[in-house]
C-alpha cells in the first residue's frame, strides 16, 4: 500500500471516533457480536442500525473481516498473487496488461489490493479489477452519467462502488476502447 493510501486510511481511522462516537476497535466488536460474516450484510447493518456512512461502514467491515490490505499484509500475504492463483492463474496476464496501461495515466495512480479485487484510485476510486471467475476478469468503472452501451454494461449487482462493468476474457480485450473508458474514469476522479 502506498504511503498516501496509508495516510488516508489512518486519517479515516483517526476520524472514526469523532464522527461516530466509537473507535474502530469498538465498532469491530459490534460487528463480531452481530455474527454477520458477509461484507455487504455488515455494511448494511452498520448503515441502517447505527447511521454510519458508507465509507466508514466499509472500513469497519473490512477490518472486522480482516479483508483490508493492511490486515492481510500483516499476515505476509500477497493479495494479488492470491487472487490469480489456482484456476485463475491464466488470467494474470490480463491483470498485468491492465496495470501497465493504467499506470501510464500518471504518477498519482494508486493500486489498492483488497481480498477479492484491486481498487484503482486517484484522489478517489475510479475503478477496480477483479478476477470474477476462472475465465473472466471484470473491470469496474466509475462513469456516472455515461450511458451503458455494448461492452460497457451497467454494473448492476457486480459492485456498488462502480457504475459500469466491462468483462474481459483475454488480453486482447484490453483494447483502446477499454483504455479510453479507464482514462475517462481516471480523469473524473
Amino acid at each position: 500500500m502506498s504511503q498516501s493510501a496509508d495516510a488516508a486510511l489512518q486519517s479515516m481511522i483517526d476520524n472514526l471516533a469523532a464522527k461516530t462516537g466509537k473507535p474502530l476497535a469498538d465498532w469491530v466488536g459490534v460487528v463480531k457480536k452481530s455474527r454477520l460474516v458477509k461484507h455487504g450484510e455488515i455494511v448494511a447493518m452498520l448503515k441502517q442500525d447505527h447511521g454510519i456512512g458508507h465509507g466508514y461502514a466499509n472500513l469497519i467491515a473490512h477490518q472486522a473481516l480482516g479483508s483490508d490490505a493492511l490486515s492481510v499484509a500483516k499476515g505476509g500475504s500477497d493479495l494479488v498473487a492470491e487472487q490469480y492463483a489456482g484456476p485463475k492463474a491464466a488470467l494474470r496476464p490480463i491483470y498485468d496488461l491492465l496495470v501497465k496501461k493504467i499506470e501510464a495515466f500518471g504518477s498519482d495512480v494508486e493500486l489498492a489490493p483488497k481480498k477479492a479485487y484491486v481498487s484503482l484510485r486517484r484522489s478517489k476510486q475510479f475503478g477496480l479489477i477483479q478476477a470474477s471467475t476462472a475465465t473472466r476478469v471484470d473491470v469496474g468503472l466509475n462513469l456516472k452519467g455515461v450511458a451503458a452501451k455494448g461492452r460497457l454494461e451497467a454494473s448492476g449487482s457486480f459492485n456498488s462502488m462502480c457504475s459500469h462493468r466491462v468483462r474481459l476474457e483475454s488480453a486482447k480485450d484490453v483494447d483502446a476502447e477499454l483504455v479510453g473508458w479507464l482514462r475517462q474514469a481516471y480523469d473524473k476522479a
